[in-house]
């Protein structure tokens, strides 16, 4: 509860706290019913004026300074007024500038028409005054004829019919000018024009490449017809006298005003330059400024008004941690604010559910931000978050693994990491920001997809050695060979390879170029697939246990978590036991044989499925539990639910038999004292918990829903497992890939000895890695890597459906600017 004349102070200072959550009290009111609806208007027309000056500043190619603020600036209405006087003398300055610049423009043009007309004039006289002695007085037979014969006896009587017009017009419309006046005086026109090259535009003040013309007519109507043309072709009129005298002194006095303005418009220049660089200095502050009080008012509108308008009352989520902040800044306002009541900050009891609020860093957001593009989590449910840290990077290392291209990646993630800071301070373009946003998710990626690399031991698709050479040895004869050192020639010559022993790390080079090297890497990476997906499966079933500890909801522990463990690990965890027992004993097992005859007759396993003793009693104990979890899923749930509920039914009646209410127990249930109703709160829609007195409860839609769920993870526990050979599928053709650029691009340009086609082959070795292998690649593995956390791993718990703790913050928002 805020005193109304402290609450503009309060919500300031809370907003520099930044950590509290603002309901809106006045949801059922339009933007125009609110209390601060004024003052927003007023904040939004500042807004537009400080919009107005940034575009003035950019035209004048100036800088707007960023200052931090120092102090606190003007008040509301100081500001405005300051803003309103600046607006009012920029309006001014602009056109006086608009109206100066359109006078001088007119003014060049008017210049250019005396010169350019004058001298068709001039060259006439000239023309007239040298054939007058050669040729009689009659009508002119050619076109180059003197059009002025004034001083001639036989044209008196035709002067005072001939007339003309003067002006410039732009290039590309001059033919059509032309043609069109031609067609309208039906011949009777006679147009002289020359170039005068680019000149500004008065009415756009833009460069425009422009013609000076004369058009010479006879009669009125001919006159009429010449205006409306140069109106609709927009060509600028202006008066030229005939007198030569008269033209010399226009000339003169046009170049004089030209002067007289060119010097005005330079002072007015350097006026508003100086108006602008006022405007540049404080512009940043004012609009910081503009946008914390629009801020303040859109938060005060959520609160809500006592009858007497003299308290504000508020309600917000805050988290635990920063309620000594609150208080602190509360006491500081009211000390600021100079009231004599102080803020009354009091716990409120609500059955509506709180906001997720998880405090990230640098380095946490990006693992973050890719669990909430799924959902937000619930309050207090498990964030996938923390595992996903190590998990995503790991998944998408195991379809990107190359030694060689995980040291690319680094590369560019350390890049990425050395510029951090002037990157921040940058507006980066879409695609480039997402991946420096992903900086250190990268940089996991990078490290995992090394580690991977030397587990496969390839390095652009080459084998290493860095852990010693092969332990593979040719024996001929049961006798040691160790001249061979290329196995691929062993059995030529009759010998057997043998291993004398495991390699130390990864897999041994002298599988590289066999012909069993890709029935051996399949077989592997298939298995670890399967080993990869079904641990990390149990994972996510882990973190359900987790949501019910917390939330105590023993019920869904007993019916879901159980049952889905022994489900999915009597099947596809007795196949991992299988797969690790395989490579342990390095027995010849067909290992599909054995799940298959698992299903089609259990209790008998026949030789070429056998792995050990007790396999057909296991085997067929593991099918019992297995499909005994089903039932055990879907079953007893909504019957202990609906049990619950009618207990609930029965001992309300009885307690209204005997007049007792039970609103005091409700209430003390929604302050959280009755344990029993909110340990369950939260958590599987209502359904692990009790619905109790006044709760919806319908037996059959919890029926559905649980039919539902029970089949969703009997069928997904098959199909996952059987997405998470994507694994296996990436990484193959990840690998092939990089062989294929390496052997047939490279090394075939290598064999032509010939450096302009190594130089050739190397450039397009690079470029495929680079563009194929490095970027499309890692792309379908990051997206693949994205989907097994989504859909197999965060199915089997999260819930996501949450929303974001977003709090009254200004540095928040001007972030956002």
């Amino acid at each position: 509860m805020i005193p109304a004349e402290s609450a503009h102070d309060t919500v300031g200072a809370l907003g520099d706290v930044g950590l509290l959550q603002f309901k809106d009290l006045n949801a059922d009111k339009s933007a125009f019913q609110r209390t601060y609806a004024n003052q927003v208007k007023r904040c939004d027309e500042m807004a537009r004026k400080i919009r107005f000056f940034h575009d003035q500043v950019e035209k004048a190619g100036m800088t707007v300074g960023i200052r931090a603020i120092t102090d606190k600036g003007y008040e509301m209405d100081e500001l405005e007024g300051k803003l309103e006087e600046l607006e009012t003398e920029m309006l001014e300055v602009n056109g006086n500038s608009e109206r100066l610049a359109r006078s001088y423009n007119e003014l060049v043009e008017l210049q250019l028409v005396l010169e350019k007309a004058g001298s068709f004039f001039d060259q006439a006289r000239i023309d007239a005054q040298s054939e007058s002695f050669e040729r009689t007085y009659s009508v002119p037979e050619t076109m180059d004829a003197p059009l002025l014969e004034s001083a001639l006896p036989s044209a008196t009587a035709n002067t005072g019919r001939l007339g003309f017009v003067a002006g410039l017009i732009p290039q590309e419309k001059l033919n059509g000018f032309e043609r069109l006046l031609f067609r309208a005086t039906r011949g009777n026109m006679f147009l002289r024009q020359t170039p005068v090259g680019s000149v500004k535009d008065p009415a756009t003040g833009e460069q425009v490449e422009k013609h000076v013309f004369v058009v010479f007519y006879a009669g009125e109507r001919a006159r009429t017809k010449v205006l409306k043309i140069c109106e609709a072709f927009n060509a600028n009129r202006y008066p030229f006298p005939e007198d030569p005298a008269r033209q010399r002194q226009m000339h003169g006095e046009v170049t004089a005003r030209l002067r007289e303005l060119h010097t005005t418009i330079e002072a007015g220049e350097r006026h508003r330059e100086a108006v602008l660089q006022n405007i540049a200095f404080n512009l940043d502050q004012w609009a910081t400024q503009v946008r914390r009080e629009k801020a303040i008012y859109h938060t005060l509108n959520k609160l809500s008004m006592d009858t007497s308008r003299k308290v504000l009352v508020a309600e917000a989520w805050c988290p635990l941690a920063a309620k000594p902040r609150v208080h602190e800044a509360l006491r500081q306002a009211a000390m600021a604010s100079s009231t004599q009541l102080s803020t009354v900050l009091q716990p409120l009891m609500t059955k509506d559910p709180p906001p997720t609020y998880f405090k990230t860093d640098l380095f946490t957001n990006c693992f973050q931000a890719i669990v909430d593009a799924y959902g937000i989590a619930r309050y207090r449910e498990v964030n996938p978050a923390v595992y996903t840290i190590v998990t995503f990077p790991f998944l998408f290392a195991v379809m990107f693994g190359d030694f060689g291209h995980g040291l690319l990646m680094f590369m560019f993630a350390l890049y990425l990491l050395a510029n951090e800071k002037k990157f921040l301070k940058q507006q980066l373009d879409e695609i480039f920001g997402m991946a420096f946003g992903g900086r250190y998710c990268i940089v996991l990626m990078a490290v995992f997809s090394i580690f991977t690399g030397l587990i496969y031991n390839e390095f652009f698709s080459m084998p290493m050695t860095l852990f010693g050479k092969s332990r593979a040895r040719c024996f001929i004869n049961n006798v040691l060979d160790d001249s061979i050192r290329d196995m691929r020639l062993c059995p030529e010559r009759g010998g057997t390879i043998k291993l004398i022993g495991p390699y130390p790390f990864g897999v041994d080079p002298v599988w590289h170029g066999t012909k069993s090297e890709l029935p051996f890497l399949n077989s592997m990476k298939m298995k670890m697939s399967i080993l990869l997906g079904v641990v990390h499966m149990n994972l996510g079933i882990m973190m359900s246990l987790y949501n019910n500890l917390y939330f105590r909801d023993r019920l869904s522990t007993i019916c879901e978590f159980i049952p889905q463990m022994i489900f999915l690990n009597s099947l596809f965890g007795y196949l991992c036991i299988c797969i690790v027992y395989k490579w342990l004993s390095a027995k010849q097992t067909d290992l599909y044989h054995v799940m298959i005859y698992m299903f089609l007759s259990p209790g008998t396993v026949d030789e070429a499925g056998y792995l050990f003793k007790g396999q057909a009693g296991l085997q067929v104990f593991l099918l019992l539990i297995s499909f005994a979890a089903v039932p055990w899923m879907l079953v007893p749930k909504p019957m202990i639910l609906k049990r619950r509920h009618e207990e609930t039914e029965r001992q309300h009646r009885q307690y209204g038999e005997v007049g007792l209410d039970l609103d005091s127990e409700d209430e003390e249930a929604r302050r959280g004292l009755v344990t029993g109703n909110s340990a369950s709160h939260g958590h599987d829609d209502g359904h692990g918990g009790g619905h109790g007195h006044g709760d919806h409860f319908d037996f059959g839609e919890i029926l559905v829903h649980q039919m539902i769920h029970t089949i969703e993870f009997v069928l997904g526990a098959v199909s996952n497992t059987a997405s998470y050979l994507r694994l296996w599928a990436l990484s193959l053709a990840h690998s092939q890939l990089s062989a294929v650029f390496f052997d047939r691009v490279l090394m075939t340009t290598v064999k032509m000895n010939s450096p302009i086609a190594m130089m050739i082959g190397f450039f397009v070795f690079f470029c495929a890695t680079m563009g194929v292998l490095m970027v499309m690649e890692s792309l379908s593995a990051f997206l693949h890597a994205l989907r097994l956390h989504w859909v197999e791993f965060q199915n089997k718990f999260y819930r996501g459906d949450g929303y974001a703790f977003t709090p009254f913050n200004f540095e928040a928002k001007e972030g956002e600017h």
